[in-house]
Formats: structure tokens, sequence, C-alpha cells
């Protein structure tokens, strides 16, 4: 997954806006980056490798240009692998996000016809294929772009500049691509492309989305069209009611720390959903035949605590698949099935392929995201925006317990309890206030002193607490490099109680529910191997050696009260091991390729 970015105007250097579009990119991959504008009617190009928030940028000149920066795939880290790549001619230059799955086949082509490679790039395909089809066949950029949009497979999105024409085009099949307007006259008018909108949400919240299949001419108003045939389409202007603030870091040292706070508000309005369009889901669900919750990473750890959600509180039976593993299960799929897709970018190619397979089978589709025009909220029957606001670093926090939310309200309105469901939700969003304060805080930091110089840490969790403990091992793996397992309580006796020593830290996910003294029995099981044991508990006991208080809690909600306190710890765990806790290494904020 890489970020890329395009600006055009009549008056403004492209550059200073591209440089900080990037820096509110970078969640989406900093390996390297780079810039094309047009200045005189010729490329000026600069790239770099690292982190774009760490280097010094020297000004490049001209009023339309591109930028990217890369969370590499095709090709190592190297200038010469950073976009935007050029054609032979240094006419065209590209920057692409995406994968292009017949590239080799591509390239072998061109270099036949003397095209000559200067990277390691799968992108750099397209512009010589555009060099191809424009200087030596004779077609205009547009039918080009649609050409080479075309006969590259895979997910894709790309902008291309043209230095002889002062022209900008971008194509988009199934990787994410924004506009952004601002002002209204010709001679004020500025115009913004990107990954996502908090590249130019500083500038402006007036919003039309480019949808697959589609592109734009950006010289002057941008003008959309068709792929397949060129033909015009007509666009909405949305507002978003984002602010730039939500999308800085504000007085805090990390947007993880800053994400994670917001959880004291980001629940509540989770929380705030239509009742009716609440209720015809659920009526969809209780309907249903089969249903499905599929998501990735952090997302699919919330569609298997939904699992325990409806099992608990509507007393019905819903399955949990990886949106990887998801075509194994096509042969269950029939029109009377529902899928429910969780994501917060509402752009993980996974979760799109695997909605791709629903719809073959004719079923219908529930997405809960939190990007706003996203892909998965225009190819799903219904879509439940989870109202986080932004979320940058990349270890998600604020948009899992959202997530989590709105699957807890589902489950309340299959089982006719909506209003009960969001009275205990807004209440627990008022204990979440209580429970982060700055004394709260402290202690998780002083526990992370604690373990921070462990091989491995274990957690331990029962019935809705499972989930959480095996979420609670991708936080603290992803932001403090330590490794970390989670494990259902009632399997330690089945091989994992082998890998406790003496000092192993272990972590008790403990609730006031039916398997509370189960999973104290478990806890006394690693003590008495020698396991460290953290309780996350209402209330303190012998076995802890160290205990982290949670507000009492109805039952299920439980998953989220206890999963708060370990991402702080993962934080903290990061912070004290000196790792960059917004952008851990080889991981990117969202997987849009395959």
């Amino acid at each position: 997954m890489c970020g890329i970015a395009g600006y055009w105007s009549f008056g403004n250097e492209a550059f200073p806006i591209l440089l900080k579009a990037l820096e509110n990119l970078e969640y989406r991959g900093y390996d390297s980056f780079g810039f094309a504008t047009i200045s005189d009617g010729k490329l000026v190009i600069r790239k770099a490798v690292g982190r774009i928030s760490n280097s010094r940028c020297d000004l490049i000149e001209g009023r339309m240009g591109i930028a990217h920066t890369r969370w590499a795939t095709h090709g190592g880290v190297s200038e010469r692998n950073s976009h935007p790549h050029r054609d032979c001619t240094n006419r065209f230059a590209v920057a692409h996000n995406g994968i292009i799955e017949n590239y080799q086949e591509l390239r072998n082509y061109l270099i036949s016809e003397g095209h000559n490679f200067l990277s390691e790039t799968d992108t750099e395909v397209i512009s010589h294929l555009i060099e191809q089809m424009v200087i030596k066949d004779g077609r205009n950029l547009k039918k080009a772009v649609m050409d080479v949009s075309d006969k590259i497979e895979g997910r894709n999105a790309f902008i291309v500049l043209d230095a002889f024409n002062n022209e900008m085009i971008a194509s988009r099949k199934g990787s994410p691509l924004i506009v952004g307007i601002k002002g209204s006259s010709d001679e004020e008018k500025e115009v913004f492309i990107a990954s996502d909108i908090p590249a130019f949400l500083e500038h402006t919240n007036k919003v039309m989305y480019i949808d697959d299949g589609e592109g734009v001419i950006i010289n002057g108003s941008p003008l959309f069209f068709r792929l397949s045939d060129g033909l015009p389409v007509d666009k909405r202007l949305i507002t978003i009611d984002w602010s730039p603030g939500q999308a800085e870091k504000g007085d805090y040292d990390h947007y993880m720390l800053k994400e994670i706070m917001e959880q004291k508000e980001s629940i509540r309005r989770a929380a705030n959903q239509n009742p009716e369009e609440l209720m015809k889901v659920a009526q969809m669900i209780n309907e249903a035949k089969g249903v499905f919750f599929i998501g990735c990473g952090t997302a699919a750890k919330v569609c298997q605590s939904a699992e325990y959600f409806f099992s608990e509180i509507a007393g019905r039976h819903v399955n949990f698949v990886p949106a990887s593993e998801f075509d194994n299960y096509r042969h269950f799929l029939i029109p009377k099935t529902l899928v429910i897709a969780v994501s917060q970018s509402g752009e993980t190619a996974d979760v799109l392929e695997a909605i791709s397979i629903a719809r073959e089978k004719g079923s219908k589709v529930i997405s809960i995201v939190n990007s706003i025009g996203s892909s998965m909220t225009r190819v799903s029957d219904y879509t439940f925006m989870i109202n986080a606001g932004p979320e940058k670093a990349v270890a998600s926090t604020k948009a899992t317990t959202s997530q989590m939310t709105v699957a807890l309200l589902l489950a309340y309105a299959c089982a006719g309890k909506l209003k009960e469901g969001m009275r205990n939700l807004v209440s627990l969003a008022g204990e979440v206030n209580d429970m982060l304060n700055p004394r709260y805080i402290e202690h998780i930091r002083y526990v992370a002193e604690n373990i921070s110089d462990s091989r491995s840490i274990f957690i331990i969790g029962r019935g809705v607490n499972y989930p959480i403990a095996l979420e609670s091992a991708i936080k603290v793996m992803e932001v403090s490099y330590i490794h970390a397992q989670g494990f259902a309580g009632g399997e330690l006796k089945h091989g994992p109680i082998a890998l406790i020593e003496k000092g192993t830290p272990v972590i008790a996910l403990v609730a006031d529910d039916d398997v509370r003294e189960e999973i104290l029995s478990n806890a006394i099981e690693v003590k008495s191997r020698g396991a460290f044991v953290i309780g996350i508990s209402p209330e303190n006991n012998e076995v802890f050696d160290l205990w982290i208080r949670t507000p009492p809690s109805l039952g299920v909600l439980s998953s989220i009260i206890n999963l708060i306190p370990v991402q702080l710890l993962a934080y903290y765990l990061g912070i004290i091991n000196n790792r960059n806790v917004d952008m851990p290494r080889n991981l990117a904020k969202a997987v849009t390729v395959l």
C-alpha cells in the first residue's frame, strides 16, 4: 500500500501543498517518497529514501504536480525504486498505488520495443506503456490511460503527469482515489487528488469520489469519464464533516496515544446510529440463511468478537471468517446469505475480494466502516459508519472499539433490545471517560516498565475476552516488536503452558461474567509455573503480581473495557523500547493489495 497525491492550480506552487499532503499520507507508507512537477514545460523530479517527516526537501517549481509515499512491494527500498517513475523521453511521470500482477509480461514486451527501465518496480511499466501509446502509436493521453488501465491486471490507481501538454489524468480500478475542490472561480480554483481525505483536509472538505472503472482529467475543473468507453460521468460535490484538527496530533506526542484517548468520545459517536437502519438490518440478520462476519487483522478480531455478541445477547449463531479465507466458504453462499464486512479504511483488498465473491453468489452485503465514500460503502447494500474520525496511527485503536460498538448494537437489535443496548453503550462511554485519567495512564506506564525487556508476553481470556486476548497480542507485537500471543484460558493445558517459565509476563483479562472463576484459575495455573501475572480486572486478586483496574461492566461489554488498557500498555511498551509507535516497521495503515 502507498499514498499518492496530485495538485493543480492557476496561481499556487504545487510543491508545498504536495509536501504537506505526503506528510498527511505517511501512515500509508514510509519507505521512500518523491515528487514530480511541470516547470517551463519540463518534468522536475525529486526522490528520497526514508520518512518524509524526517527529511529536508528543496523547493521545486510548478503549479501542477504529483507525489508519492511508498510501502515497498516490487523492488527494494531505494531512490531508483521510489515514485514517481518516468518514461524514456522524460515527458510522462507516474505515481501509482497497487500491484500490477502481469507486470513481468508487460515489462518484457516493452523491453523488446526498445524501452529502458531504470527501476525494479512494477509501476514503471505504466510510464513506458503511456509513452508507447502516445508517442509511438499516436493516441491522446486520455485514450492511453484508458488502454493502460485495461491492460494492467490487479487493483490499481495511478496519476499521470504530461509535461508536453500540461495535463494530469488519473485512473482508478480497485485502489482508492478522491478529488478535492477549493474555490469557485477559475482564477481561484484548486484541485486536489489523493488516496485519502486527510491529504488535503486542511485546504478543503469538498470532495468528489472516483468510482472503480473511472478516470479524471485535472486541468481546471475535473472532468470525470468511464475508463471503458471514455464517456463523461457526472459527480456530486460532497461535504465531509471531518475537521482538520481531527487529523492532527494536537498536544499529544503520538497519533496512537491521541486516538486511544479519543475513545472517550468515539464510542459514543459509534453508538449514535439510526435505530430504523439498525432494526432493518437486524431483521435481515434474523431472516438470513447464514450470516458471515468478515475482516482482516484487527477487524477480523472484531468479527470474531461478534460471534460471542450475537450468541450471548441475541441467542443467534453467526460465522466469523478471515476475509483472506472467505473464498473457501463460497460454496455455502446463497442469495439468502448475509455477509457483514468490517474495515477501518473500506479499501482492504482481501475484504473487497470477499465482497465480490458474495456478490457473485447474490448474497447481501452490510459494511461497517470508518472512511466516508470508500469502496466498501459503494458496493454494499447497507453501510454503518463508525464515525471514529481520522485514524492515522497504523495500529488501530479507536476504530476497533467503534466497530465493536456497532456490532454490539446489531446484536441488541436482533434481540429486540436496541434501546437497552444504546443505553448500555452510552454508559460504557462514560466509564471509559472516567477510566482514562492521568493517574491511570501513569500506572499503565509503570506496568509497561516492569515487562518492557520481556522476550514474549502472553494474554489469556475466556468467552468474549478470548478474541480480545488475540487482538491484544496483535497490538503488543505491532507497536513494541515484542513477541506476543493470545490464548483461550482453557487451552493452556493443551500445549501453550509449555511456553511459561519463570518471569514470563501473562496478562489475564477478567470480567464480572460467568467465566470469571475459570480465568482466575488459569491465572493460578501459569503463576504456579513461574509466570508474572498482570490482571486486567474490576477487582484485585492475590494471583496478580500487578493489577490494572477496569470499571465493572455488563457482560459482553467487558470486551471493550478490557481492550483499552492493553492498547495503552502496548503503546508504552513501544515508547520504552524506542519504537515508532505510529508507523511500525513493515506495516501500513490499510492493505490495499492482495
